[in-house]
């Protein structure tokens, strides 16, 4: 959920002259960069201010940015939520590949329809996981004129963890600004955190996972040259080029709605292997019911309602297609009852 959602090791320092001599550059470059994409948010009154990654901006998130602009309304501050552009784990663990339920654009717009005066991303790097949680906070204050911190309990920021909450608590009364702690958002799954939205997206659980973030999951990506077998089997499909990183719902059929430009379509998806055809290449196809057009280069939105099935092979091609005209049939009865609703 946030950064301290996650204990990371130290990274290893370079030695000998030369290297101590190119840390040292890129230290004062990362905290140029830092400074300038704060300065970016500047403004010219004193702010309420949150941090962490918020990837997905589930109900766990939007109970903490609440706060802060709760905080933020009763001393009249700017409410403020700076985001790490990328997740910090993929910068500090080698083997780690972040799957990201929302890509940054969503992210931002999820952030700033919860009421906030700015969203600031932020760049992290080596150089920034080590930098001390003073020297933080005081470029939080220099740059966007921070004099409320709002965090979770387990909330922590600067070299090795060291800015955790008691130490947050005595920088406060020693640097100027108050520090307010919000208990973490749990119900009947536990803590809501970005971990378990993956893992759920990962089995096709879309009923916890809308439960978790508070609205339906989306996907989006531009429309690309496929094998062309939606086409022979008779229900032609746009096939998403998903940008990498990106998390996914776990292979199968799914009924979804798809939003192009602004209209919004009915759409049966697929996200697998087609196993049928023995292939192996992970794809996103969605079938638009009733739709007659030219999609490709076009960016697709595709929401997430209801999962129909597993991605199964058939023993023919004729068995395939009556299994898609059921599906089909499925979407039209299930989005048609969710938009009558």
């Amino acid at each position: 959920m946030l950064l301290s959602a996650m204990r990371w090791p130290r990274p290893q320092p370079v030695y000998g002259p030369v290297g101590a001599a190119h840390r040292a550059g890129r230290q004062a470059f990362s905290r140029m960069r830092l400074d300038a994409e704060l300065a970016e948010a500047s403004s010219d009154r004193d702010s309420a201010l949150t941090l962490g990654v918020f990837d997905g901006v589930h109900r766990g998130h939007q109970h903490l940015i609440r706060a802060t602009v709760k905080e933020a309304r009763k001393s009249g501050l700017l409410a403020v939520v700076a985001t790490f552009k990328n997740h910090p784990g993929s910068i500090l663990w080698p083997d780690f590949s972040p799957r990201y339920v929302t890509g940054l654009d969503e992210r931002v717009s999820l952030i700033g329809a919860l009421g906030v005066d700015r969203v600031v991303p932020i760049t992290f790097d080596l150089e920034l996981s080590e930098l001390r949680a003073r020297d933080f906070v005081a470029l939080l204050q220099l740059r966007l004129r921070m004099q409320a911190l709002v965090v979770g309990p387990d909330f922590a920021l600067g070299r090795r963890r060291e800015g955790d909450v008691a130490t947050l608590a005595s920088l406060s009364s020693e640097m100027g600004f108050s520090l307010v702690v919000v208990d973490l958002l749990e119900d009947d799954v536990g803590p809501v955190r970005s971990t378990v939205v993956r893992q759920a997206l990962a089995e096709g659980d879309l009923s916890l996972v809308q439960t978790l973030l508070g609205r339906h999951f989306e996907l989006e990506g531009a429309v690309e040259t496929g094998a062309g077998r939606g086409k022979v089997l008779g229900f032609p499909t746009a096939n998403l080029r998903v940008a990498p990183g990106r998390a996914l719902p776990g292979d199968g059929i799914y009924a979804t709605w798809a939003l192009v430009g602004e209209r919004r379509h009915m759409a049966a998806t697929s996200i697998g292997t087609r196993p049928t055809f023995a292939e192996t290449g992970r794809t996103v196809e969605a079938f638009l019911l009733d739709f007659d057009g030219d999609l490709y280069g076009s960016e697709v939105r595709l929401e997430f309602v209801q999962r129909l099935r597993d991605d199964v092979k058939y023993d023919s091609v004729e068995a395939l297609k009556d299994q898609i005209a059921r599906d089909v049939d499925e979407t039209r009865k299930i989005l048609g009852a969710a938009s009558r609703a």
